[in-house]
């Protein structure tokens, strides 16, 4: 197992790269399948979703538009229960069909906000991808369309995931080491 050092804390391998990569391909097969004849728009909910977002986009098999947002919930390791609107939302989505893409979901306030904020812009649909889903931490009872792996309430690193802002490039994710 596969050990990593960020900042002062250390971390070992909890999902591999491989396994990352085939779970994004089956997803990607299906969110094309779900979409096929639907005006997609991909919403990528920054900074997280980026690397989780642009291998999930070249995996789905029908014309997409890629958009982007970014909110912010996190202070080092701990959700700040409070979420803060950094970049909007596009206005253009009215009778389109919105995939918001996160790169992990814990409480499900930062979803739950954005939900929120797109009823007004009038999309024809919208469900939710997230590469990691934290079902015990989950607070509501909205539907995560397509999750890649359900984990335990840890935290992970890597893959688009940081810790203090480091470790979002390592192409495999990684758990708190806990001594």
């Amino acid at each position: 197992m596969k050990k990593i050092r960020i900042k002062d804390k250390w971390f070992e391998t909890y999902l591999s790269e491989n396994q990352i990569q085939e779970r994004i391909k089956q997803l990607g097969l299906q969110i094309g399948n779900d979409f096929r004849g639907e005006d997609l728009v991909i919403v990528g909910v920054l900074n997280g979703s980026f690397i989780f977002m642009a291998d999930l986009v070249r995996a789905i098999p029908i014309p997409v538009t890629c958009e982007f947002l970014k909110i912010s919930s996190y202070s080092g390791l701990e959700s700040t229960g409070k979420v803060t609107e950094v970049i909007g939302i596009p206005a253009s989505i009215a009778g389109k069909c919105i995939l918001l893409v996160e790169d992990i979901v814990d409480t499900g306030k930062s979803i739950s906000y954005l939900l929120n904020q797109l009823i007004d812009l009038q999309p024809k649909r919208t469900a939710i991808a997230s590469l990691l889903f934290k079902k015990d931490a989950f607070e509501f009872n909205y539907p995560i369309d397509y999750v890649g792996f359900e984990i335990p309430n840890k935290f992970v690193v890597g893959f688009g995931l940081d810790y203090d802002g480091e470790g979002r490039n390592f192409p495999a994710i990684y758990q708190l080491r806990i001594p």
